[in-house]
């Protein structure tokens, strides 16, 4: 028996020992490391902010957004958490933002390091018949020839093509129908409920989703450095092919480093974006969704108003969030 257990304990009414000048320091230390951790939490990936995060709450209510008058619309900041969600969250087409979901189902199966090229990839037949598309968007790819697997997500990503998403959908599970049950499978592990995949190019109009689901998604694909350095590429040139701006306009503008558009006539204008904002001296990831625009309308009316709606977005979050959180941290203290 150790000399510790064998000792008396104090009788009633005994003040406890105090505590080893050591042993205090690494109590407060690991009671610090806790709130630290608590407050650099990610809000719950809901329309309401996480009462959990102090201050999120504060935050978000004193942030007057310019929300969109249609469609649905999501913003949560790296750190922070949620700064609302706004229209009802009913699964609407999303078109081509489906892409973001089809990378991060490729990047998880076969992840690459910062800045690698990854695995070769041939294309195949039906990837180049389908490079000259006049009913959907596309790039040129070569039968035969090996691409690596970076320039071929820069290419889906940045240029939206289509026959590249499902070149990629098959070579990495043998059909497009086998990976849009991994894209379906990831989505419930993601917590994303009303959400539905029915190809890996967004063309399909029964492929689903809302805001909020696709603010879940966006958030776990920026961890990947690759994910995010693929989607803030603003123009890809494929070997042998010609260059393609990315269909973002948004990038490179009041700190936009991504994500993807997507627009048709049912899906209106789609799009995911993300922006940066210095608070306190630190860089902090600002991460927005903004659905169904104009939906009925040309795929370039819905994109105007997407890019619209989420540049109103982009510049009220970028002007008013410090000022926010500190407002939030005064009423706090």
């Amino acid at each position: 028996m150790s000399a510790v257990s064998r000792r008396t304990p104090p009788g009633p009414g005994a003040r406890p020992a105090a505590l080893p000048a050591r042993r205090l320091l690494l109590v407060l230390l690991a009671v610090g490391a806790l709130l630290s951790g608590a407050c650099a939490r990610p809000a719950a990936d809901e329309g309401l902010p996480d009462p959990g995060i102090p201050g999120v709450a504060a935050v978000a209510e004193s942030m007057d957004l310019p929300w969109p008058d249609e469609g649905q619309a999501s913003v949560a900041v790296e750190g922070i958490g949620s700064l609302g969600t706004k229209g009802r969250q009913t699964p609407v087409p999303i078109a081509s933002v489906t892409k973001v979901m089809t990378a991060y189902v490729i990047l998880k199966d076969r992840p690459m390091k910062d800045g690698g090229t990854g695995a070769s990839v041939v294309a195949d037949q039906q990837a180049a018949d389908e490079s000259f598309s006049s009913v959907e968007s596309a790039a040129p790819v070569l039968a035969g020839r090996s691409y690596t697997q970076r320039e071929l997500l820069e290419i889906m990503m940045v240029s939206s093509a289509n026959n590249v998403a499902r070149l990629l959908a098959r070579w990495d599970a043998g059909t497009q129908e086998a990976f849009v049950a991994k894209m379906n499978r990831t989505a419930a592990a993601l917590g994303m409920d009303r959400t539905t995949y029915t190809g890996v190019s967004g063309i399909e109009s029964d492929t689903r989703s809302t805001a909020a689901d696709q603010m879940k998604l966006a958030r776990a694909a920026m961890k990947d450095p690759a994910f995010r350095a693929i989607v803030a590429t603003p123009a890809v040139k494929p070997p042998g092919g010609v260059r393609l701006p990315n269909t973002n306009k948004l990038l490179g503008r009041d700190g936009v480093v991504g994500l993807k558009t997507g627009s048709s006539t049912p899906a209106g204008g789609n799009l995911v974006w993300a922006t940066t904002q210095k608070i306190g001296g630190s860089s902090r990831l600002v991460i927005g969704v903004v659905l169904g625009q104009r939906a009925g309308s040309t795929p370039a009316a819905g994109s105007a108003a997407a890019r619209d709606a989420s540049l109103a977005l982009i510049t009220s979050v970028r002007e008013g969030l410090p000022d926010a959180v500190t407002r939030a941290a005064g009423a706090g203290g």
